[in-house]
């Protein structure tokens, strides 16, 4: 078996991992980019809808030409970039098991790895959705790629469930493409998408959303001829007693992302119950020293302009590691979350010198609240909120010479 030699090993080519392999890469790093997909970019290929780089360019763009102005980049430097290349595994000495139709089956050695696999969509199954499973139940990202990518219009009448951005970029598209979207099914009392999403995406093409709804039962065979759904209580159980239905020939999902963190069974890496990624420091750094994690594969985002910052950290942070020039003897304060607030991120940050920036995505809407940071009972950070909502992710920055014990993240209301 061939074995290469890297200093960063960067697993995943999306929005992520090119900014980590050009982060790594000014650090000095000898870099390479493993990539399951027949080019870079990711999800990002896909995404043919403006929105992307606002944050980060300074301008608008699709995903497309975001992807594409970072490839070009990585074109430009010194970065090895394996295509079509599966990672089998992960071994405990930073070693990738590949496989590649260039090299076959082999191995690249690392000094260190980042994570960069992005993540996956929920489908009928994780859901448990009740019914047959006839033609014309998609996920909204299969579907997007089917209508983007392949030119194939997956349905007529189409019914989506779950208000998640995808969901709802997917709503607009179909009805510009002639589909007649009838319905929105969301079985939270509030959208997990961007506030412009629902206004963009829905308001203004009059597609109708039901909150605290959900699809009960799908009916056709073997095509899809309907959905059943219903009111769900406190309790998130559907009242079959109100159940209606809707007749249309296509359901698609947007209930939810999993990070695609499949690779890491084999490695005693702590993970998080909440984000379902790794529980990282502020440089990214996993539970293992030298393996870092980043972008969707840590937590989904709702911007890929942050996820392109986030990498760059961890980028930078794994090349510094690499060249063993990173602290040592570095002492921690653990970040928890709690009233409201859903998690924090990173998890642990080092105490020393500089700013951090802490991530923060709450469990539920919240209006004229204020978000409190405190470090061994004293308040380090703490701002003034009209709203506040799941679907958008937050963050503040604190000093960390006023880490003086472990922090702790709060709503008060």
């Amino acid at each position: 078996m061939r074995t290469m030699q890297f200093d960063v090993a960067i697993i995943g080519g999306g929005p992520a991992g090119m900014a980590a392999a050009l982060s790594a890469r000014k650090a000095g790093a000898s870099v390479v980019i493993l990539e399951r997909d027949v080019r870079l970019g990711g999800i990002l290929n896909q995404c043919i809808h403006q929105g992307f780089g606002l944050h980060y360019f300074g301008e608008e763009m699709t995903g497309p030409e975001y992807a594409d102005r970072f490839r070009k980049m990585v074109e430009a430097e010194d970065i090895t970039v394996l295509l079509e290349s599966m990672v089998l595994s992960l071994g405990k000495d930073k070693s990738v098991t590949v496989l590649s139709p260039t090299y076959g089956l082999c191995k690249i050695q690392a000094r260190a790895i980042v994570l960069a696999m992005g993540c996956r969509e929920r489908t009928a199954g994780a859901i448990a959705l009740a019914g047959s499973r006839p033609a014309g139940i998609y996920t909204a990202g299969m579907a997007q790629k089917i209508c983007n990518i392949d030119g194939y219009l997956v349905g007529k009448e189409v019914v989506i469930l779950g208000s998640g951005d995808i969901g709802l970029i997917m709503a607009r598209r179909m009805t510009t493409e002639g589909a007649k979207v009838k319905l929105v099914l969301e079985l939270m009392p509030y959208s997990s998408g961007l506030k412009r999403n629902i206004v963009q995406c829905l308001d203004d093409y009059g597609i109708p959303i039901k909150y605290s709804h959900t699809v009960t039962r799908v009916e056709g065979s073997p095509a899809l001829s309907g959905i059943y759904y219903a009111p769900v209580g406190a309790d998130r159980k559907p009242v079959l007693e109100k159940e209606e239905f809707v007749p249309c020939d296509t359901l698609l999902l947007s209930v939810g992302l999993i990070p695609e963190n499949d690779l890491l069974s084999g490695l005693d890496v702590e993970m998080s119950r909440i984000t379902q990624g790794a529980v990282v420091d502020e440089n990214r750094m996993t539970s293992i020293n030298g393996v870092f994690s980043c972008g969707n594969v840590l937590h989904v985002h709702d911007l890929v302009d942050n996820v392109s910052e986030e990498a760059e950290i961890a980028g930078k942070a794994a090349a510094e590691y690499a060249r063993n020039i990173t602290r040592t003897n570095v002492e921690y304060v653990s970040v928890s979350a709690t009233d409201g607030v859903r998690y924090a991120l990173p998890q642990r940050v080092s105490k020393g010198e500089g700013k951090v920036r802490v991530f923060f995505r709450v469990g539920d809407v919240y209006k004229n609240c204020k978000l409190v940071a405190e470090c061994g009972g004293k308040q380090v950070f703490s701002k003034k909120f009209m709203v506040l909502a799941p679907g958008e992710m937050g963050s503040f920055e604190i000093d960390r010479s006023a880490l003086d014990g472990d922090m702790v993240v709060r709503l008060e209301r």
